[in-house]
């Protein structure tokens, strides 16, 4: 396994890469690995002849400086665990080979048709702002033939396929299952910073996510939302900053299962902000 840092010497390596006609399968990450992104790394292996990964903690998708300073960075174990997942290369760069100063503080242009304006772009403005800005730097420097994401991100899996489909890219993007822990907490870089107790107060998210799922069909959506929001609340340690369920497809709010539907939270516990996101059985209407 290979790790660059340098943007020449990585250009200079995919285009002999390319030269041998290989097929490229990226997983883009922000480093502090984990089975969830082991899983996306695997798949890639699989389904291509090369694997890239890029570890890189992209500053303009963070609107809270203190998050970004706290955010693990771990290259040493994200390596092991790469190399013995059979990744290819790992492109590592600094922030200033990837942005120039206009970069940085400059507003990326990018029209959302409105994937932006809901969820976790109501608490985080920018942040989608800075994914699209840094994926697409990304797509063009490694030029895969697929690419991988995880659904527990799912609002911005949405977005990455809009910006594939604006931007006219030749890539495929591959959707790939939430990973959880034992206990049901969906797996994240962010659960590092829990401590031992709110591991196990934080699995209650995805405990009632899953009990939600039994309201199907007989409350309405709304229903469900307050439902979810009240029973999070009566657990000491957490607090629900959103809970929507929207249609799958156009992220609005859905009005009744009949909709492709998916119930998308952000929850803190303690300082921090943990999301997650379950899927709802659509009811088809005679």
């Amino acid at each position: 396994m290979k790790i660059i840092s340098n943007i020449a010497e990585f250009k200079e390596h995919i285009a002999q890469v390319k030269q041998n006609g290989l097929t490229i399968g990226f997983v883009p990450t922000m480093g502090a690995l984990h089975a969830g992104h082991q899983s996306l790394v695997e798949k890639a292996r699989i389904e291509n002849e090369y694997c890239v990964v890029s570890i890189f903690v992209n500053p303009t998708q963070f609107n809270n400086i203190t998050d970004l300073a706290k955010y693990p960075r771990t290259l040493e174990a994200d390596t092991q665990l790469l190399e013995e997942t059979g990744c290819d290369l790992i492109f590592a760069p600094e922030s200033k080979d990837i942005y120039s100063d206009n970069e940085i503080s400059q507003t990326f242009d990018f029209d959302f048709k409105g994937l932006d304006k809901v969820m976790e772009g109501q608490f985080r403005p920018g942040h989608f702002n800075g994914v699209v800005q840094i994926v697409s730097k990304l797509f063009s420097l490694v030029q895969p033939d697929k690419s991988y994401f995880g659904e527990k991100d799912f609002q911005q899996l949405a977005i990455i396929h809009l910006m594939v489909k604006e931007l006219n890219l030749n890539i495929e993007i591959i959707d790939c299952p939430i990973v959880r822990e034992a206990s049901g907490l969906a797996m994240s870089s962010r659960n590092e910073r829990l401590s031992p107790e709110q591991r196990i107060i934080a699995a209650n998210i995805s405990k009632v996510l899953f009990e939600s799922r039994n309201f199907v069909p007989e409350k309405l959506p709304k229903e469900t939302i307050d439902w979810v929001k009240a029973e999070i609340k009566l657990i000491d340690g957490l607090e629900v900053e959103y809970f929507e369920i929207a249609n799958s497809i156009n992220l609005k709010t859905a009005k009744s299962w009949s909709e492709p539907t998916v119930g998308c939270i952000a929850v803190f516990c303690g300082e921090v902000r943990l999301i997650d996101n379950i899927r709802y059985k659509q009811i088809s209407v005679e």
